[in-house]
Formats: structure tokens, C-alpha cells, sequence
């Protein structure tokens, strides 16, 4: 049985043994608070989740491979290179793609962010600007949507997580260090290696602790694992010893020791993903989908937007508290002609305003009646052209006719001609006949 104690409050009249703790059965007494956990659990699957990577990195290290085995999703189709002259005019550009998974019941809206073309131009410089201004753009719309009168529906889509991949080699470059330097107080930062299976396992740790150190050396903010929020520390501090996480994709299934795994095939023999011992994959995926989402999500709430929300108003207040400061140090008299002079260029500028808006208007509706005038013409221009097209079919038809008649007729006198000659012909044969008739009769 489950106990609880209680103490007894205790009159002056009461003796010392008032103060002895009750025990009474809690089955007794169920409140059920205890089962606030499952409601708060059912509304959540019923809601479904929402959750925003972004994708930032050169091409060809992998990323949309990466992705597709991530989720076990073939979220990127197999991708067509372009030919060498179509990579020449290269821009770095936002593009968003949204897929809504389910496993086990559980809903989730996933929007990824890829960032084609960085650092792939011959000179980078403020080639980050466009996805920080994207980063913004969300946190912006975010704010706004909070200043709704209904905020029921709110729609989260900043972005929760920057999966930023580097090239394998000696170090991080040049525009690795600025762009995360650009980036780290806006979203969580998370440092990966791309195509891990062309280093060596001695060659990924030097690699990995060279990166560690310079992200170190220039203040760089990456994600953080929150070791006192979860039960199993050892498993968080092993996340956080991996990083930069070295990971090896495919879209490739592999018949292994006779399991069906995902893995990349050399003559040398088989890099699997999923294998810890190969790369970090599960690592990541650990971090992204299974232990940290939420934590990434919240860290992106309650640090990074309200970061970004304390200096949007911040900058307001102080642009207010500057406007009420020099007022208050002003003669009422000179204040009351300031307002007052304020107050007549508003009016002005209203006023102002109204015309040009009543110009435009007044511009479109002549530009709308004109444009269907000219359509009107255009209309009646065109039913000419047909009804003169129409007369003239008739006039050939006409003209046509009249030469079939005419040859009719002429046929028809020449018939009638052949006809005529035919039957005094026949009448002349005849009175031949007969004559010939009368001469033999008379001989005989």
C-alpha cells in the first residue's frame, strides 16, 4: 500500500501526543493529477509536430542523401547534375519543401530548408546573407502572428536546427568560420562532416579535434546538450564527444551478412550507415529525431526568438522613450505649437495621401475603360474582317455558279444541236429508204 502523512494541527488545549503523524490510504483519497502526463500526451499526437531543418553546405557533400536516411524517406529524388556550363551562374538561393511523416501514430510536419549554390561561386563574399534574411523572415512572421487577436493558430516555422556540413580535410575554411559566426545567435548550429568515408578513422579524429578547436578559438555558438535534463547522462556526454559528427548517406540497400542495411559498397569492402563503428550516423540521428527535437525546438523559443524579440521591441521603446524625453524638456506653449504643427502635417500628409490614392483610382478605371474600349474595337475590328471574309466566300461562290450555269447552258445547246442534226439525218435515211422501196416495187 501507498501512504501518505499528515500532521494534525494542535489546540493549547492538546497534549503533545496531538503532534503524532496519521497515516491514511492514498487509495482512498486518488485525486488523479497523476494523469495530467497522459492528456498532455494525447492532445500532443492528436495535434502532430512540426519540426524545421535547415541544410547548409557545398554540393556534393551529401546532404540530400543524408536527409533521405534520416527519415528512411525518399524525401530528395535522385538528383540530375547539371552539365558543367549550367553550374557556372551560381546564386545562393532559399528553398523550402514540406513532408508530413507518420510512425506509430504520430504525425509530424517536417520542412526542409536547402540552400543551393553556397559556396559554390568563385567569390563567396556575404554569400550567408539570403538565409540569415530567411531566419529572420520566420522569426518576423512569428512576432506578428503573436500580435494576432486569435493566436489558437499560430503557425512555428522557424527554423529549429542548421545542419551545416564541411568539406573533409585538414580544418575548417575561411567561410565555414564566418558563416557560423553569422548564424550562431539565430538557430542551433549543429557541425557535421560530409562524406566521412573518404577519411580514415585515425584522420576523422584529428579532423574532428582541429574543427572542435577553431569553432573554440572564434567563439562560435554551436548546439549544446542539455546533460541535466535527461536521466541517461553517460548517452548525452557520448553525443556531445562526437562531435563534429562524421556521416556517411545512402539511398543504397545492401544485402549484409543476410540483413537489408544501408550502406555504400567499394571494392575494399562495405561502409555502412547505420554502423557506429563506420560513422556517426545514429549518433545524429539520435540527437535530431529520437532524444533532442524538442529540446531543439525550445531552445529555439526561449533563447534564440527571444533574443531576436527583445531587440525588435527594444529598438521601438527606445525610439518611444527618446520622442517623451524631448517633450517633456520642452515650454508647454512651444510644445503645444509642435503638436500642433505635428498635427497639420498629418492632416496634410493625409490629405495628400487620399489624392494620390484617388488619382490612382481614377487612373485604373480610365485604364480599365480604355483597355475595354480597345478591346471592344479590337472585337468589332474583327467581326468586319470576318464579315467582309464572309461576303467575299459569297461573291467567289456566286461567280462560281454563274460560270457552272453558263457551261450548263452551252452543254445544254449542244446537246440539243446534236440531237436536231441526228434526226434529220435519221429522216433523210428514211425518205432514202422509201424511195429505194417504190424503185424496186416498179421493176418487179
Amino acid at each position: 500500500k501507498q501512504w501518505y502523512q499528515r500532521r494534525v494541527a494542535i489546540t493549547p488545549g492538546d497534549t503533545p501526543q496531538a503532534e503524532n503523524v496519521v497515516a491514511q490510504d492514498l487509495n482512498d483519497r486518488y485525486v488523479g493529477f497523476a494523469n495530467l502526463p497522459n492528456q498532455v500526451f494525447r492532445k500532443s499526437v492528436k495535434r502532430g509536430f512540426e519540426f524545421t531543418l535547415m541544410v547548409v553546405g557545398a554540393s556534393g557533400l551529401g546532404k540530400s542523401t543524408l536527409v533521405n536516411s534520416l527519415f528512411l524517406s525518399s524525401i530528395y529524388e535522385d538528383a540530375k547534375y547539371p552539365s558543367p556550363e549550367a553550374k557556372l551562374p551560381k546564386t545562393v538561393k532559399v528553398q523550402t519543401s514540406t513532408v508530413y511523416l507518420n510512425e506509430g501514430g504520430v504525425s509530424l510536419k517536417l520542412t526542409l530548408v536547402d540552400t543551393p549554390g553556397f559556396g559554390d561561386a568563385i567569390n563567396n563574399t556575404e554569400c550567408w546573407k539570403p538565409i540569415l534574411e530567411h531566419i529572420d523572415m520566420k522569426f518576423e512572421e512569428y512576432l506578428n502572428a503573436e500580435g494576432h487577436v486569435n493566436r489558437s493558430s499560430v503557425v512555428d516555422n522557424r527554423v529549429h536546427c542548421c545542419l551545416y556540413f564541411i568539406s573533409p580535410g585538414h580544418g575548417l575554411k575561411p567561410l565555414d568560420v564566418e558563416f557560423m559566426k553569422q548564424l550562431h545567435e539565430k538557430v542551433n548550429i549543429v557541425p557535421v562532416i560530409g562524406k566521412a568515408d573518404t577519411l580514415t578513422p585515425e584522420e576523422t579524429a584529428e579532423f574532428k579535434a582541429n574543427v572542435m578547436e577553431e569553432i573554440k578559438n572564434n567563439d562560435i555558438k554551436i548546439y549544446q546538450f542539455p546533460v541535466e535534463d535527461y536521466d541517461e547522462e553517460e548517452e548525452v556526454q557520448d553525443l556531445q564527444a562526437q562531435l563534429p559528427f562524421a556521416v556517411v548517406g545512402s539511398n543504397t540497400i545492401l544485402d549484409i551478412r543476410g540483413k537489408k542495411l544501408r550502406g555504400r559498397k567499394y571494392p575494399w569492402g562495405v561502409a555502412e550507415v547505420e554502423n557506429p563503428d563506420h560513422c556517426d550516423f545514429i549518433f545524429l540521428r539520435n540527437l535530431l529525431i529520437r532524444t533532442h527535437m524538442q529540446d531543439l525546438k525550445d531552445v529555439t523559443n526561449n533563447e534564440l526568438y527571444e533574443n531576436y524579440r527583445y531587440q525588435k521591441l527594444a529598438a521601438v521603446t527606445s525610439v518611444t522613450m527618446d520622442s517623451k524625453m524631448a517633450a517633456s524638456n520642452r515650454n508647454p506653449l512651444a510644445q503645444f505649437e509642435a503638436e500642433k504643427k505635428e498635427h497639420q502635417e498629418k492632416l496634410k500628409s493625409m490629405k495628400a495621401g487620399m489624392e494620390h490614392v484617388m488619382e490612382e483610382k481614377v487612373k485604373q478605371k480610365m485604364s480599365k475603360i480604355e483597355d475595354q474600349k480597345n478591346e471592344l474595337k479590337a472585337k468589332h475590328d474583327q467581326a468586319l474582317k470576318h464579315l467582309e471574309k464572309m461576303r467575299k466566300d459569297l461573291e467567289n461562290k456566286k461567280n462560281e455558279l454563274a460560270e457552272q450555269m453558263k457551261a450548263l447552258e452551252e452543254l445544254q445547246l449542244a446537246t440539243g444541236a446534236v440531237n436536231n442534226s441526228t434526226t434529220s439525218l435519221n429522216s433523210a435515211k428514211d425518205k432514202s429508204s422509201s424511195k429505194k422501196s417504190k424503185s424496186t416495187k416498179k421493176l418487179f
